[in-house]
């Protein structure tokens, strides 16, 4: 198993299904890390980026008739270390700045999920 970098103590988990937003908390949770805070749309991500700090982020690309790249901007701007999952594969049309940031597709599971939380922070590094 992949080991989650120390620094990573708090996640946001952006998931728009109730019931995959719960597994990523689980699976979160069993790789050690102490908090896991799930938004369910945009707005309340970016909300909740503006009033507390995060090591991380996993990001739902498709919310709906949304995607989450507003707040991958909003981490990038932050200089905050966060992946995608996709449950469709999709490269669909990811802006060129967010084409190299990683990604992991659903159903997701503690070995892809430590794998991207490994890799997106080591791109962060380098």
């Amino acid at each position: 198993m992949t080991e989650i970098p120390p620094s990573v103590r708090t996640v946001l988990v952006l998931e728009d299904n109730f019931i995959i937003a719960m597994d990523a908390e689980e699976i979160l949770a069993s790789l050690g890390i102490p908090q896991v805070t799930i938004a369910t749309s945009v707005d309340q991500a970016m909300e909740l980026l503006s009033l507390q700090a995060f090591d991380f982020a996993i990001l739902d690309v498709s919310l709906g008739d949304h995607t989450s790249f507003s707040v991958a901007d909003a981490m990038l701007a932050r200089g905050l270390p966060f992946g995608f999952t996709s449950g469709y594969g999709d490269s669909e049309l990811f802006p060129s700045n967010l084409r190299q940031i990683p990604r992991i597709d659903k159903p997701f599971n503690e070995r892809s999920i430590s794998q991207l939380i490994v890799a997106a922070t080591r791109q962060g590094d380098g």
